[in-house]
This record gives structure tokens, C-alpha cells and sequence, in this order.
């Protein structure tokens, strides 16, 4: 196993680079927020980052989900049940976390868009990683009220609908940090544009909600971006998102 890509955006934050996802680590004192999980094949590594700052999977005192597709979701189940680490999230995305549903780019569209570079590769690395693993959460949480969450680093929970239903970016207002999911990311292997952008066309539920969540972001107040896929992207995120609302025409 690799040691874990991880990067220091501020006091207790981490950004983790998985295999072709990323996740945060909130540290404050002996606890952790943990938002997303990777893979389900990435489950070593979520572990090895965890121990990387510092912590073992016990401190993590909750795991927020920005969205349940498989990349996202991997390990997360395992934390609850093992642990019993609470999964929260947006309401919206409860049922999807459940697969009462589910609203992930599905093999047919990859086969369609396989003459895309980078897309083959991509597709392989998902299936040897888990993307199309059963891994429902048993009993996700939505979030117990409006605004920051009592939890390292107080994240505030900003709905960005479109790549899936319930999608949730989170702000860290005191570190100046928007982790971001796959609402608005800084590259993809897929798609050939660096720095941000929406990720490409077929991973989006709702393309119109995805474009119009932008809007959103363009009102949050940070000045690091923490994508689910791609590195670290420093400025204004309001900057970033209407860069990308550009790209998506």
C-alpha cells in the first residue's frame, strides 16, 4: 500500500488524495471530522491517512457525506458499524446512502462515452476499486439542525444539488476552507481541463441543478477549495465557481 497523498491547508485540515478521490481531516484536540471515505478499496488508506495526523478511526467523532456515490461512501458503513461513528448529511440524501435509489453514472453511459480519453482507464481503476460495490449505509443521519454542525472545525453544510439530490459541500468558516465534493472540483481523469470545473457532463444527475449550484458557491466567503477530485485550488472559491460556470456554458 502507498503512503497517503496528504496535504495541510490550515490548523487540523487536511486534504487526502485517494485513488482518484479525495477526503478531509478535520483535527481539533483528540477529534475528527471525517468528510467522505473514498473507495471501499480505499480502505487501508482512509485508515493510514487517519494515523498519518494522528488519530485512529475511534476519534473520529462523525463522518459527513457530501454525496453517496461509491468513491464517496466507500468506508463509511464500516466506521458506523465498527465503530459507531455517526454518517450525517443532507436529508435528501439519506434514502440515496439507504439505495432505496440510486443516482450514480451507470455502465451504459460509460460504454457511450468510452471513445473519451481517459474515460477506459478511469472505468477499469472504479471497478477493481469498488464503484460498483454494495455499500449502503444501514442507518445514515441527516443533519440534527440548520446551520454549523457541533463538530471539529464547525462545519456549516451548504446544499449544492444536481450531481446527486441531496449533495452537500461544507464550509469551514475559521479555517477559510470550502470542501467541496464533486459540486465543483479542480480536474478529473476524464477531463482534460485543469483547475475548476464541474466534473464532465454524464456523472451529473441533474445538469441544470449542477450548473445552478455554482450560483450557490459563488456566495460562500473562502479562500481554499478542497475538491472530491483534483488537488488543493487556492483563491477566492466565488472565483472558482464562476470559472466553472463558465466552462459549463
Amino acid at each position: 500500500m502507498r503512503e497517503p497523498e496528504t496535504v495541510r491547508v490550515g490548523e487540523g485540515v487536511h486534504l487526502v488524495a485517494g485513488s482518484n478521490t479525495n477526503w478531509v481531516i478535520v483535527r481539533e484536540g483528540d477529534a475528527v471530522t471525517l468528510v467522505d471515505t473514498g473507495y471501499p478499496g480505499d480502505r487501508e488508506l482512509l485508515l493510514a491517512s487517519l494515523s498519518a495526523v494522528g488519530a485512529g478511526p475511534e476519534a473520529v467523532a462523525a463522518v459527513l457525506i457530501t454525496h453517496a456515490h461509491n468513491d464517496h461512501l466507500g468506508s463509511a458503513e464500516f466506521l458506523r458499524a465498527r465503530y459507531g461513528t455517526p454518517v450525517l448529511m443532507h436529508e435528501a440524501e439519506v434514502p440515496h446512502a439507504r439505495r432505496d435509489f440510486l443516482h450514480q453514472v451507470g455502465v451504459g453511459q460509460v460504454l457511450a462515452n468510452g471513445w473519451r480519453p481517459g474515460v477506459v482507464p478511469w472505468a477499469v481503476h472504479a471497478l477493481r476499486s469498488g464503484g460498483t460495490a454494495k455499500v449502503p449505509v444501514a442507518a445514515p443521519e441527516a443533519f440534527p439542525a440548520v446551520g454549523a454542525l457541533d463538530l471539529p472545525g464547525g462545519p456549516v453544510p451548504v446544499h449544492t444539488p444536481g450531481h446527486t439530490g441531496g449533495h452537500c459541500a461544507y464550509l469551514l468558516p475559521e479555517a477559510g476552507v470550502l470542501v467541496s465534493g464533486d459540486a465543483l472540483v479542480s480536474g478529473h481523469p476524464t477531463s482534460r481541463v485543469r483547475g475548476p470545473q464541474l466534473l464532465p457532463r454524464m456523472f451529473d444527475h441533474d445538469r441544470e441543478r449542477a450548473v445552478a449550484s455554482l450560483a450557490v458557491l459563488e456566495q460562500v466567503d473562502a479562500e481554499v477549495l478542497l475538491p472530491g477530485h483534483g488537488p488543493v485550488h487556492r483563491g477566492p472559491v466565488r472565483a472558482a465557481a464562476r470559472r466553472a460556470r463558465e466552462l459549463a456554458g
